[in-house]
């Protein structure tokens, strides 16, 4: 079976005396054993990258999540250090990245941080600090140092009927993690709400008659891949996208078996 190239967003990191454009394992981990795909790293370099070659070479593209936050200019928000950190490098390189691999086609999958740069690259805006709305739940980690604890499958999403992840794990409900302090407020227009949580903040979205796979999900399907049935459907689905969309680049029927 073909092991299509899938490129991957890096966050800029100081550290060691050096500066390190990096992605945890679980997201490379995940994209091989989970979606079958071979991750690529891209540097965030911004406007010095070749985007449109880049996507010329690959059959997917996957965001991946960050303690980082898409820097509120870009979206008229507030840009103070409460909202922060923040990593410009990255936001300059992946939003850019989002709207060329949807024109294109190219499968995308984007994770926490990448679903919010997937709203902000179309135009929607996003809400920060969500567990202080009335009637919010609080979607930040549990208080724990063990990783199990904070990425415990904990949270109950509703999948919209007629959705493309209904096509995934059928309408209804699903159970997935929950990481976060930030999440959709306006819509990109080009977007439509693929899953919501019980109090109504978006988990999950995908473009409007897109082209091919375009999905971003709130939570971490990464980190369960292994042994979480929802989580390795998620990326079965990028995979089996990325897979059609390289049998189509070269022609070859193989490559979609």
């Amino acid at each position: 079976m073909l092991q299509p190239l899938v490129a991957v967003s890096t966050d800029v990191k100081q550290f060691e005396n050096y500066t390190w454009h990096a992605v945890p394992q679980q997201y490379l981990e995940a994209a091989i054993s989970g979606a079958g795909v071979l991750p690529v790293l891209v540097p965030s370099f911004g406007d010095r990258l070749d985007l449109d070659e880049l996507l010329s070479s690959v059959d997917g593209v996957m965001l991946t999540g960050s303690k980082s936050n898409v820097h509120p200019s870009l979206y008229g928000g507030d840009a103070g250090e409460a909202n922060g950190p923040y990593d410009e490098a990255r936001d300059s390189t992946t939003l850019p990245l989002i709207r060329k691999a949807i024109e294109r086609g190219v499968p995308l999958l984007a994770i926490c941080r990448g679903i919010q740069e997937m709203n902000v690259a179309l135009g929607g805006s996003l809400a920060t600090e969500i567990q202080e709305r009335e009637g919010a739940l609080d979607h930040r980690a549990p208080v724990s140092d063990k990783q199990d604890e904070r990425f415990a499958i904990r949270q109950k999403v509703s999948i919209k009927p007629g959705s493309c992840l209904a096509g995934v794990f059928g309408a209804g409900e699903i159970a997935v993690n929950s990481v976060h302090r930030q999440a959709v407020d306006r819509l990109g227009p080009k977007l439509q709400v693929e899953a919501v949580a019980e109090d109504g903040t978006v988990e999950a979205v995908s473009v409007k008659d897109s082209r091919a796979f375009a999905v971003g999900v709130q939570w971490h399907p990464e980190y369960w891949v292994k042994s979480d049935s929802v989580s390795q459907q998620v990326f079965k689905a990028f995979g089996d996208a990325a897979r059609l969309h390289a049998a189509a680049r070269t022609g070859t029927r193989a490559a979609a078996e």
